[in-house]
Formats: structure tokens, sequence, C-alpha cells
């Protein structure tokens, strides 16, 4: 294992492992909204949501937009390709497990099969 990790910020992860904040991106995935709004939606105070809404925009996950006095929050979508990338080597990881699992039984079995 060589602990390789290619363009994968493991901060990135600690970030959406509160569950509030993983919430937050849940209810981002429909679209914009404002701080109120997630507030409002999630029955959290606005300073909370607010806390939460910095960590996810320091990680880089959400974007963040001002017109007048309100902040309009969305998701970025280049985090969630980087995790997307991380977690499909992974499967590919394992797809090429099963198909040496794969390969060796048939020559278990074919060295069964013969007198």
């Amino acid at each position: 294992m060589s602990g390789h990790n290619p363009g994968m910020d493991m901060a990135l992860l600690g970030a959406l492992a509160e569950p509030n904040r993983m919430n937050i991106v849940e209810l981002l995935r429909d679209g914009p909204l404002t701080v109120g709004e997630i507030a409002e939606q999630l029955g959290l105070r606005q300073p909370q949501a607010s806390k939460h809404l910095k960590v996810l925009s320091d990680h880089g996950i959400l974007d963040v937009k001002a017109e007048a006095n309100r902040r309009i929050y969305k998701l970025r979508p280049e985090p969630f390709q980087t995790l997307d990338e991380w977690v499909q080597s992974f499967q590919n990881i394992m797809e090429d497990r099963f198909d040496n699992l794969d390969h060796y039984l048939r020559e278990l079995q074919s060295k069964k099969d013969k007198p």
C-alpha cells in the first residue's frame, strides 16, 4: 500500500465529516441558498450556520456571492470531482483484485478438471 492520495485533500473529508456541514452540502445540492435559508431549513441559529459555512468555504467546497446585505452560498464542483476521482481509484483497485481472484479460481478449476 503506497499511502498515495492523488490530489485528495484529506482536510476536505474532515470538513464534510461534521453532520451539520454535510447537511448544508446536501441542501446546496439543489441550488444556492442564503445563510438565513440554510439556518431555517436545518433548524440552526444563524451564527451556527455561518460558522459551518465558513469552514466549508475555507476548504473550497462553497462559493459565496454577496448581494446587497445577503450572502448566497453555492457548491463548487471541483472538490467533488476530486473526491470522485479518489473514490474511483479504490474501485479500480478492487476491480483488479476481483479480476485476479477470478483468474486464480479459473486456474484452480482447470487443475481440478484435469485427470
